[in-house]
C-alpha cells in the first residue's frame, strides 16, 4: 500500500430548513501517497472541513470509500484514529495545565508507556523545555501552536491532519511551524493540510488540489498548477503565475470546467 488515503467517489450533504439539502461533497475523489503533503484549497464553504472531518471519523459520509492508512473509515473507525492526529485551527492546550503536563496528558491518552519521556522528547523537539514548567496561559500564539503540534505528535502517527495550522500567527511563528512541518515530512510522516494561505501551500505541498463545488477541479504540484493558466493571461506578463492567479481562475471557471 503506497498511499496513505485514498478517497472515491464521496459525497456529503446536510439538512436545511424545511426538509431540503445542502449538498457539500459531490463526487470527491483523491490519493496521497505515502510520506508527502497535500494541501487542500478551496473558498469558505468549498467542503474542505467536511472533508476532514469524515477523513478523521468524526462525520459520516452518505456514500463513497475512504481508506486511511489501510482501514475504511466506517468500518475500521478505532484503527484509523490509532494512526492519526489532528490538528485543527484552533489549538487544543489547557490553559491551566504546563506544557510539560499538556504533553503528558497527550501520551497518557494514547496509552504509551513511556509518555513522561515523549513529553520530554517533544518539549526539547519543540523548544519549549525552558517553558515546560509555565502555564500554557502565559504562552504567546507561536509558542502554543508549536505544543499543539508536539501534543499530535505524541507517539509518532504515521498521518497527520493540520486543519489552516498558521491561522492568526505573525509571519516569525508561521515561519516556525512551516520548518517543523518540513521536519516532519523528512521523517517519513504523511501530512494533510488546509490552509488559506496560498503561499503556505506553494511552500509546503508536493502536490495541491483546488477544491470547488464539492469536486477538486485541478490538482497538481505546484509548479504544475501555474502551468494551467491560460496563455492569454500569461503572455505578457515577466513575473512567474502565483498559486493565487491559478485559485481564482478555478473559481472563475477558467481552469477545471465551470462545474454548472
Amino acid at each position: 500500500m503506497n498511499n496513505a488515503i485514498e478517497v472515491k467517489d464521496l459525497h456529503k450533504s446536510f439538512k436545511k430548513k424545511h426538509r431540503e439539502r445542502l449538498s457539500v461533497l459531490e463526487g470527491l475523489s483523491f490519493t496521497v501517497p505515502k510520506g508527502t503533503i497535500f494541501a487542500l484549497l478551496g473558498s469558505n464553504g468549498a467542503g474542505k472541513t467536511t472533508t476532514i472531518k469524515i477523513l478523521t471519523t468524526l462525520l459520516k459520509p452518505d456514500s463513497g470509500t475512504v481508506t486511511v492508512c489501510g482501514f475504511d473509515v466506517q468500518k475500521n473507525a478505532s484503527k484509523v484514529r490509532e494512526n492519526i492526529s489532528l490538528t485543527g485551527q484552533f489549538t487544543a492546550v489547557d490553559d491551566i495545565l504546563t506544557g510539560r503536563e499538556n504533553l503528558q496528558l497527550a501520551g497518557r491518552l494514547r496509552h504509551l508507556k513511556n509518555y513522561k519521556d515523549v513529553a520530554e522528547d517533544m518539549l526539547a523537539r519543540f523548544g519549549l523545555s525552558e517553558a515546560a514548567d509555565r502555564y500554557v496561559s502565559t504562552y504567546s500564539g507561536g509558542m502554543r501552536r508549536r505544543l499543539d503540534l508536539a501534543m499530535s505528535l505524541a507517539g509518532n502517527p504515521p498521518l497527520i491532519f493540520l486543519d489552516e495550522p498558521t491561522t492568526g500567527l505573525d509571519p516569525e511563528a508561521r515561519n516556525a511551524v512551516w520548518d517543523m512541518v518540513r521536519q516532519l515530512k523528512d521523517g517519513g510522516t504523511t501530512i494533510m493540510l488546509t490552509t488559506q494561505y496560498l503561499e503556505e501551500a506553494d511552500q509546503l505541498a508536493d502536490s495541491i488540489a483546488i477544491l470547488h463545488k464539492g469536486k477538486i477541479a485541478v490538482e497538481g504540484s505546484p509548479t504544475e498548477l501555474k502551468k494551467l493558466l491560460p496563455q492569454a493571461k500569461t503572455e505578457m506578463v515577466v513575473k512567474q503565475p502565483t498559486l493565487d492567479e491559478v485559485f481564482f481562475s478555478v473559481i472563475e471557471g477558467n481552469i477545471g470546467g465551470k462545474n454548472e
